[in-house]
């Protein structure tokens, strides 16, 4: 049986996908409030790489906080590893088809296979990624933020170990929803939660209620959210929340306290990167509690590390998603552990919608979106 790429030649599948003659249709972030529906060259694949046709794409928060104040994700110097710098296409929460195969890929894949791609970037020889880390490799990206193309496009290029096959019973608008909700299934697998735990969550956006997801399939006793805005309070709730609080009217740290056995919760987890959610979910922790930051903070906070130290509570940082992450969110979907995650999606729109009515739409309307897709093909 010929040689593949399938385990990571990353030398080779990582090379820049050559261009067709033709071009295509893609959102492409040129800077602060700058993203532009243009034409831009076709891809097509190079050895080791399969090119995927998007059906559905997310706008992330990373996506959101890229427009309003950025580039600081996205490189303005050439990557490590893509070569790429702004302008750069967007869309990292993706589903798709694949539409063609490069040389040396396995034999399992078939033009026509219903997809979705886990998109970080990552050299696989650093230490880190030798440990595993894949998401803590010292020269690592994002597909949709720092080059090789994004979702929010007609085409895109891939490597073969970024694909991910669908069951027939998981849907390519839901697939779009891997990469979210494997942030928060891998917060959860990183902490060290039991089922019979008390977790309280910061914030009820789009990563909040996937840590919601995550916890309710592992059979979570009490998950505790705090969130301001009406409509995320409904869907904590609806998503599987045993309690919601209102952090502008009650006394979180008290609430959890009373909740928790008048210890407090054993896991904090924080979606939200507000300095008066950190202090209160530290003082909320119970003695050798553990606080989990999912979040990206826009700046920095101010922490005092005694509120840690006298209670033997411990503070750990998670990044995005391991290697099994996505196959186990896929598992979880298809057998139906993560029922409620459709219910995530608020709005659909079209490629050339993306600038009024997404990114400006969740600035204005933060508070009754969840997750916006963005259609490509539109097939389900």
């Amino acid at each position: 049986m010929p040689a593949t790429t399938q385990d990571g030649d990353h030398a080779v599948e990582n090379k820049p996908a050559p261009n067709t003659n033709g071009t295509m249709k893609a959102v492409r972030f040129h800077g602060k409030e700058d993203l532009r529906f243009e034409d831009i060259p076709e891809p097509k694949c190079g050895k080791g790489q399969i090119k995927v046709q998007p059906a559905w794409c997310g706008i992330c928060g990373s996506d959101l906080h890229e427009y309003i104040g950025g580039p600081s994700i996205c490189p303005t110097s050439p990557h490590p590893i893509t070569g790429e710098q702004v302008p750069l296409t967007f869309g990292h929460e993706f589903s798709g088809v694949i539409e063609e195969l490069g040389e040396g890929v396995a034999e399992k894949w078939k033009v026509g296979d219903r997809v979705c791609v886990q998109p970080i970037i990552y050299d696989g020889d650093c230490g880190a990624c030798q440990d595993g880390l894949i998401n803590c490799c010292y020269k690592n990206g994002f597909v949709g933020l720092s080059g090789w193309g994004g979702g929010l496009s007609e085409h895109l290029v891939v490597p073969e170990y970024a694909v991910y096959k669908l069951p027939d019973n998981v849907g390519l608008d839901v697939a779009a929803l891997v990469e979210p909700l494997a942030v928060g299934w891998h917060a959860v697998n990183a902490s060290p939660f039991k089922p019979s735990d008390s977790v309280l969550i910061l914030g009820g956006g789009p990563i909040g209620l996937s840590v919601i997801q995550a916890l309710r399939a592992r059979g979570c006793r009490q998950i505790i959210v705090s969130e301001v805005s009406q409509m995320r309070k409904e869907f904590a709730k609806e998503f599987g929340a045993h309690h919601v609080l209102d952090p502008t009217k009650d006394d979180i740290v008290a609430r959890c306290r009373e909740l928790a056995d008048g210890q407090g919760v054993n896991v904090s987890c924080d979606a939200a990167g507000v300095q008066a959610g950190l202090d209160q979910a530290i003082m909320a922790l119970r003695a050798r509690g553990t606080h989990v930051n999912i979040a990206i903070w826009e700046k920095r906070c101010n922490f005092f590390p005694n509120d840690l130290v006298f209670r033997e509570k411990r503070y750990l940082g998670v990044a995005t998603y391991v290697k099994g992450d996505f196959e186990e969110v896929i598992k979880a979907i298809s057998d139906g552990r993560l029922d409620m995650c459709q219910k995530m999606i608020t709005k659909r729109i079209g490629l050339d919608e993306v600038v009024e009515e997404g990114f400006k739409a969740l600035i204005k309307d933060k508070d009754n979106q969840v997750k916006i897709l963005v259609r490509g093909s539109g097939q389900v």
